[in-house]
């Protein structure tokens, strides 16, 4: 019989290096990511809480002084990955990308403390840690709120964590393409071209990457002129229930932050307005162009893991999640598999990623305790039958991408060993 809590502790092993884990042990991202190391993080909070504190301490000592935390962290400059550190240009202490990514840390580090004891000395690590996601979550507010609306904005696909979303291709279109543009992509080399990005979007990224660049990352600066301005469902939910959490942080460590408090108030009330009653569906807001952005993904339903109040209104979202992946035997895919922008393979155009079913998993738990307790049990079912994979067919269950995924194994090692300690 085999043990797969064992066999996902050994895929985290394998890809771990000094103070940080690859999030897979092949060429495709030789570095560390910033929600992959949240995620990585409380997979070994199960069996190595020093390993989990580590990945979230080196993760903080790439902070810029402005408080942005980086989407990635180059620690090995050795590498043909694109964009890698001589592209980005960033040179603060540790060679970083220019952009963030989804701010989950504050979730990940409530979770791990509230399922460990911790010692006196790593209670002074944490309160370290929890200081410098007050500064990562101001820094949000204050450079991609700058209207404080509630609601804050993305300025490059990538930075959603899911870069190659159809939640992109409307923005994307309007991005225009140098004709001296010049890189060389390896990531299509490392997998299957039909798993990646095309050629057409990975133009558009750089572009708009260039952009960024020639600005010198400039916060302020860049909210107005970036070539990308779109203010995110999924993106939101997720800093909406970190915002809560790093309020419950800030009071266990006897730290405060009114202006946190008044944030998440304006937040609950605005997020729900990218909902349409009429359409019941909703949009995002591609502030570039003026444009609302209808696209089924399965990311507008982490508005569940924001645990917003409104009963009536989570019961409508639960119903429609239900429809989202109603004829799929593996669940959940990435976009509604009837819509025109579908594809099974393709990288976050359709396939299923243990990521998001954690996200969904963890909003359903209080809402609608069967629902969530299916998706568990066929996200864990799905991991055993096809190993730990980057993402998966929703049709046939067949993994794409990476293998030895290091957060589809942290993620499935939380799924299985969630209740040991109640």
């Amino acid at each position: 019989m085999v043990d797969f809590i064992k066999s996902a502790k050994k895929v985290l092993l394998g890809n771990k290096k000094k103070g940080y884990t690859l999030p897979t042990n092949n060429k495709l991202y030789p570095a560390q990511w910033n929600w992959d190391s949240g995620f990585i993080a409380l997979g070994y909070s199960h069996f190595k809480l020093k390993y989990a504190l580590d990945e979230i301490k080196t993760l903080i000592r790439g902070q810029w002084k402005d408080g942005m935390i980086p989407h990635i962290l180059f620690h090995d400059l050795k590498t043909d990955y694109y964009p890698n550190h001589s592209v980005w240009a960033c040179g603060n202490k540790i060679h970083s990308s220019g952009i963030t990514q989804p701010p989950i840390l504050a979730i990940i580090t409530k979770l791990i403390l509230d399922k460990n004891r911790i010692n006196n000395k790593y209670k002074a690590d944490f309160k370290k840690i929890v200081k410098g996601i007050l500064k990562y979550h101001k820094w949000f507010i204050k450079f991609r709120d700058p209207n404080n609306s509630g609601l804050v904005s993305i300025l490059h696909p990538w930075e959603s964590g899911y870069d190659n979303s159809p939640l992109w291709d409307e923005p994307m279109s309007k991005v225009k393409i140098p004709k001296n543009l010049k890189y060389k992509r390896g990531d299509n080399k490392v997998v299957n071209p039909e798993y990646r990005p095309l050629d057409i979007d990975y133009d558009r990224y750089v572009t708009i990457k260039n952009h960024l660049r020639k600005n010198n990352y400039n916060p302020k600066k860049l909210y107005k002129t970036s070539l990308f301005n779109v203010v995110d469902v999924g993106f939101n939910s997720i800093f909406l229930r970190a915002n809560k959490d790093l309020l419950k942080l800030l009071n266990t460590f006897n730290l405060k932050s009114k202006e946190l408090e008044s944030y998440i108030s304006r937040s609950e009330k605005k997020i729900v307005k990218l909902f349409n009653q009429k359409k019941n569906t909703f949009f995002n807001i591609d502030l570039k162009n003026k444009k609302k952005i209808n696209i089924p993904s399965i990311t507008h339903y982490f508005i569940l893991f924001a645990d917003l109040e409104d009963k009536a209104f989570n019961n409508k979202i639960i119903k429609n999640l239900e429809k989202h992946s109603l004829k799929e035997k593996y669940l959940l895919p990435s976009v509604k598999s009837n819509h025109l922008k579908f594809e099974e393979k393709r990288y976050w155009r359709g396939p299923v990623w243990i990521n998001c079913n954690w996200i969904i998993y963890q909003g359903l738990k209080n809402k609608n305790i069967k629902f969530a307790n299916q998706i568990k049990r066929k996200t864990i079912n799905l991991v055993k039958q096809k190993g730990f994979n980057e993402y998966y067919s929703c049709k046939t269950g067949k993994g794409f991408g990476a293998s030895n995924f290091s957060w589809t194994a942290a993620l499935f090692l939380d799924l299985m060993l969630e209740n040991k300690n109640d």
